[in-house]
């Protein structure tokens, strides 16, 4: 269950310039700050579910998500990872529609809470943040088109290094220097990568094999990036 939590200002916020509402007016950001609400949400707890009527936007300020769409065949498909400065449930909210996919959080998870209307007048006042808005639903249109042209052209064995670099990049490492900070079951990798858990995991081991990666349970070490951005065919 989700407790609420002391939170920190909007303008005090770690996340205040990494997020849509970066250049957002102060007036705005001061509305928005007195009308939040905020929680944790345990690993594994769901933020919201595919179906629920969207009653507000979630702005995470700490914390790692994963947003899921359940296919046609009953298994949920990850259409997103979610970071610390990220909001999330705004396309249904703008649109007027049902949530298209659940978000439950890989770890504990702070989030803040913005009301629909408080969102959709801020959204309509400030020129700015409904401009930071456009560039993201831009974003993600592109990001969309890309991994359904790789999921088409591309190689399994290509699109598990992709995964593994996209996760380094959404993530990053952790103080090691070389391993990636989350951790993602075997089926939540596979699933990324679209494939079955069973490719993933002989693949996952034959990286290990060349010397790519290291794992350890949940960890999963980038032992050699340069020869995984070759594996992934991408350009350096």
């Amino acid at each position: 269950m989700n407790s609420a939590m002391d939170p920190s200002t909007c303008q005090s916020c770690n996340q205040r310039f990494n997020s849509v509402f970066c250049k957002a007016h102060e007036d705005h950001i001061n509305q928005i700050n007195e009308q939040k609400s905020c929680s944790v949400f345990k690993r594994g707890e769901v933020l919201f579910s595919e179906g629920g009527r969207p009653l507000g936007v979630f702005c995470v300020s700490e914390g790692k998500i994963k947003m899921s769409h359940m296919g046609d065949d009953g298994k949920d498909q990850i259409i997103r990872l979610v970071k610390a400065g990220d909001i999330l449930g705004y396309r249904a909210l703008l649109s007027g529609e049902r949530y298209s996919a659940s978000a439950e959080a890989l770890e504990d998870t702070q989030v803040c809470f913005i009301p629909r209307d408080l969102f959709i007048k801020v959204l309509k006042l400030d020129s700015n943040l409904a401009f930071e808005m456009m560039k993201l639903l831009s974003d993600e249109l592109h990001r969309a088109e890309i991994k359904l042209t790789h999921l088409a052209q591309k190689p399994i064995r290509e699109r598990l290094a992709e995964t593994l670099l996209f996760i380094k990049e959404t993530y990053g490492y952790e103080a090691d220097g070389v391993t990636l900070n989350v951790r993602l079951s075997r089926e939540d990798i596979a699933n990324l990568v679209g494939t079955a858990t069973e490719s993933a995991i002989r693949l996952l081991s034959e990286f290990k094999k060349d010397g790519l990666i290291e794992l350890e349970g949940k960890k999963i070490k980038i032992m050699q990036p340069r020869e995984l951005l070759k594996t992934a065919n991408l350009q350096d």
